[in-house]
């Protein structure tokens, strides 16, 4: 995998496959919302999504009146897919074609949200870089939401290695600058019937 192209890999998957068709595929993102609505946020809070790419998330917080919303994805397919879907509204958005390992912050931001990005960092790097881009771009008190696979979920994901976490261990990574609201495991059902298993914690920025 040392040659291994991260952007080249999720362009591939989003030019070839429909969104209801992958794994990740999730029309309610219902876990997300209980995180926002456990927040409090105003409405003008400054929200990002890591990893959205197609996801739903952006459509229900635009219909619930956010209006500082930023999606970050490595795919360009995926964000015109997501535009696309939106029509008129993407204009509301502010989207960006990057890496999260790239990623230059010009912002902090009020609610930091990852669903199953994170986890396909397993370069002891790009995690440290990770964690450097949080400490610096989540606002002071601001949340930070990471969703990954289990101990119990899958080991891969599109044909590539994940990194698996406990609840401690998550804790234990962004204890430096984060401190732990909640976590709670949850199963996640994919469009072949298949279930994986997720952690997801809640940080505030200390």
């Amino acid at each position: 995998m040392e040659n291994f192209n991260r952007k080249k890999h999720w362009e591939t998957i989003y030019e070839n496959k429909p969104l209801e068709t992958v794994s990740w595929y999730q029309p309610n993102p219902e876990t997300s919302l209980y995180f926002l609505e456990q927040s409090c946020l105003p409405k003008s809070a400054k929200i990002i999504d890591i990893g959205g790419g197609d996801s739903f998330l952006v459509d229900h917080l635009l219909k619930s009146g956010y209006t500082d919303i930023t999606v970050l994805d490595i795919s360009e397919a995926a964000i015109e897919r997501a535009k696309t879907r939106l029509g008129n509204q993407a204009a509301k958005v502010k989207w960006i074609v990057a890496d999260v390992t790239d990623f230059k912050p010009t912002e902090c931001y009020d609610f930091w949200h990852d669903r199953a990005a994170f986890h396909f960092l397993t370069n002891q790097k790009d995690v440290d870089t990770y964690l450097k881009t949080t400490a610096q771009a989540i606002a002071s008190n601001g949340n930070m939401i990471i969703g990954t696979f289990s101990e119990q979920g899958p080991e891969k994901c599109s044909g590539i290695a994940i990194q698996q976490y406990s609840e401690q261990s998550m804790v234990t990574l962004f204890q430096t600058d984060f401190e732990k609201i909640s976590c709670l495991t949850v199963d996640h059902d994919t469009p072949f019937d298949t279930i994986q298993n997720f952690v997801f914690c809640h940080f505030r920025k200390k």
